[in-house]
């Protein structure tokens, strides 16, 4: 059952996945909240400032000309007014109401920061849709769009909405000065903001030889130093808190805090760096989206490293290399990433228009910075970012030479301490099984019920796909199906998750999972590749799946089997969720999947266990079943089919055989 956020309930649970040394940093943080309430502390005051982390003459010279004109058409589009967030449209970014949530049309109070119900829509509305514009991220490309034209129109407007917002959110006081992954995000923004305005005459007059400016950037690192996120709480936040008090601590020194400030956030940006990345190079929240942004995050504070002429530790540069390669090798041939665990479309440092690939230009970065390897995925696409990027990193040492550490010789498959393992077969199959850990942390906080699920992709298309997450506040019967085990490509016992939640971010009984056989061999060449695991969730009894992927008869097979020691009869439900792309027509335990792609009609049969009933749900609402969220805030209706039965016999108790088959041309 899904306990609401800040019920009391919910603050004994959370309470019970801290540690005594969380515990004691939260209280203390508690006694500080409550003394700046009545003795706010003061900016000093500060002369000569000077900005000196500019960007090398002819960075803008190799930004291609097709990622320059995609730019500037979004940045036409925000001049207009123009913007989607979250899948919300709104015409009213030309004099933005800062505190206002177009969804809901509710406005969040005022007040001291810490007292406002960030997580009560009803007081508030949707939080996310508060903060994202003020990441200022599309501030960044209105700044980025300055600097390719050299418009002082998109400069003017910068500033403007700069000025307004600093106006209407002092320091400490609403809803902007709750979350430091915000204030982090937000001062990493505004580095970028000064940087991409350097040639316009008002950009001084804007930031350093501005009190308000001064005073602002002053208190957000103030409060990331005094707050930072502890503990359970200690993932991507952390990484972009440090992030960016590490970016302004080098590019905005001019305080007398600044060279502790510095080493304080890099000093915890390593930490954490390490701490939220398997050995392997994923990222240990098993959330893609969050490997993406730590990723952006990490690849930025390096930027600023190097601009500022700041020495970082070397195993800064090997976890966001390793991640980098890692990268590499889960996307299938489309660059698409996994679509595991949590997604909030969160970036680290945005200066693209619409129609770039984010996960593209991670990649060219990669290459850019730490140079591809043999078995790398072509990179087609362009961007603004990695041209400037890579004008203020330093090429990783020894770069087209000897690696400084070993880097994988050939395409890896299976991520041993990620529990990941992509199956690849003819005709662009690519299958992800899923048998890792839960989550990172006490409270897996961005983990699905989703253990031994699977993803299987034709050419880049979701063929089983993985729902997405849609929410996170406010919709707590469509966050807890998104993050059901019903939501996903697996079996359910008895109508329950296989982890238990005790709140939106908040797991208090996680299922354990283990790898049995991981034979990752491409079987694009001929013979099968293999893969089993299983997990406790369902005690006394165990899931156990196989999958096999052959390359003759592009053929997927999978085989769920429930053991152990077990009632008589245990209720199964197995969901298979189709991509919005496919089109499903069932007879009995019979499913023909179409499609199309790139113009051509493309089919698969989908052979389903005769053991269970099985129906087709699509768009439901009560309860939710049947859709796929392509973005945060988005979801269509898709379909998913359900098997439902009963389980029976010894052990293994119930064995549920599933066979994918791809047609190929003439193929009856």
């Amino acid at each position: 059952m899904t306990v609401n956020s800040g019920s009391p309930a919910w603050y004994l649970r959370r309470l019970s996945r801290m540690g005594p040394r969380e515990v004691g940093g939260r209280v203390g943080d508690t006694v500080r909240r409550r003394r700046w309430r009545s003795e706010p502390p003061d900016c000093p005051s500060v002369t000569g400032a000077r900005f000196t982390a500019v960007l090398p003459a002819g960075t803008f010279a190799a930004i291609p000309p097709d990622a320059a004109k995609r730019l500037i058409a979004e940045a036409d589009r925000l001049m207009y007014g123009h913007a989607e967030f979250f899948g919300v449209v709104r015409d009213d970014m030309t004099d933005p109401d800062w505190w206002c949530d177009p969804k809901t049309g509710r406005r969040a109070p005022w007040g001291y920061a810490f007292d406002v119900p960030y997580r009560n829509e009803d007081a508030v509305g949707d939080i996310k849709q508060i903060w994202e514009p003020s990441r200022h991220q599309y501030l960044t490309q209105l700044a980025a769009a300055y600097a390719i034209t050299g418009d002082e129109r998109y400069a003017e407007r910068v500033a403007e909405h700069l000025r307004s917002w600093w106006k209407a959110n002092p320091p400490l006081r609403g809803v902007h000065w709750i979350s430091g992954i915000e204030l982090g995000i937000r001062l990493l923004s505004w580095v970028w903001i000064r940087r991409l305005l350097d040639g316009w005459p008002g950009a001084a007059g804007l930031f350093e030889d501005n009190p308000v400016a001064l005073n602002q950037i002053w208190h957000h690192q103030r409060w990331l130093a005094a707050f930072p996120s502890r503990g359970s709480s200690a993932n991507n936040h952390v990484v972009a808190e440090a992030a960016g008090q590490f970016a302004a601590a080098c590019a905005f020194g001019w305080f007398p805090s600044s060279a502790r400030w510095r080493t304080d956030a890099l000093r915890s940006l390593e930490r954490h760096l390490r701490s939220n990345t398997f050995p392997s190079g994923l990222n240990r929240e098993l959330a893609t989206e969050y490997h993406g942004l730590v990723l952006e995050l990490g690849l930025a504070a390096v930027a600023e490293a190097d601009a500022a002429d700041v020495p970082v530790p070397a195993t800064i540069r090997l976890v966001l290399l390793r991640m980098t390669d890692a990268l590499a090798a889960v996307v299938d041939n489309r660059l698409r990433p996994p679509r595991q665990g949590d997604a909030d479309d969160g970036h680290g440092l945005v200066v693209d228009g619409e129609g770039t690939d984010r996960w593209a230009s991670l990649l060219a970065t990669g290459d850019a910075v730490f140079g591809r390897l043999a078995w790398w995925p072509t990179v087609t696409g362009t961007d603004v970012r990695t041209p400037l990027l890579a004008a203020l990193i330093r090429p990783y040492a020894n770069k087209g030479t000897a690696p400084a550490v070993a880097r994988p010789a050939s395409r890896p498959g299976h991520f041993a301490d990620a529990g990941m393992t992509i199956l690849r077969g003819p005709a662009e199959i690519w299958c992800r099984c899923d048998g890792g850990p839960h989550g990172f942390l006490s409270i897996a906080a961005h983990a699905h019920a989703d253990a031994l699920s699977v993803e299987v992709r034709h050419d880049g298309v979701d063929v089983l796909a993985d729902p997405g997450t849609f929410c996170y506040h406010g919709q707590p019967g469509w966050r807890q199906y998104f993050r059901s085990t019903l939501g996903h490509n697996t079996l359910q016992l008895d109508g329950g998750d296989q982890s238990v939640s005790g709140g939106p971010f908040l797991w208090t009984r996680q299922a354990r999972s283990r790898v049995l056989v991981a034979d990752a061999s491409d079987a694009s060449g001929g013979g099968t590749a293999r893969w089993c695991a299983e997990h406790d969730g369902y005690q006394p009894s165990v899931h156990r799946r196989r999958v096999e992927l052959t390359a003759a008869s592009q053929e997927l097979r999978i085989v769920d089997e429930v053991r152990g020691r077990h009632g008589p009869h245990r209720a199964v439900r197995l969901a298979f969720h189709l991509g919005p792309a496919i089109t499903a027509d069932l007879a009995d335990n019979r499913a023909v999947l179409t499609w199309t792609r790139d113009g051509e009609e493309r089919s698969a049969v989908l052979d389903l266990p005769g053991q269970l009933s099985w129906r087709s749900h699509r768009g439901e609402t009560d309860p939710p079943l049947g859709w796929y969220s392509p973005g945060f805030g988005r979801k269509e209706p898709a379909t998913t089919l359900v098997g439902t039965g009963f389980a029976d016999g010894s052990a293994p108790l119930g064995e549920f055989t599933t066979v994918l088959r791809f047609r190929g041309p003439g193929d009856e």
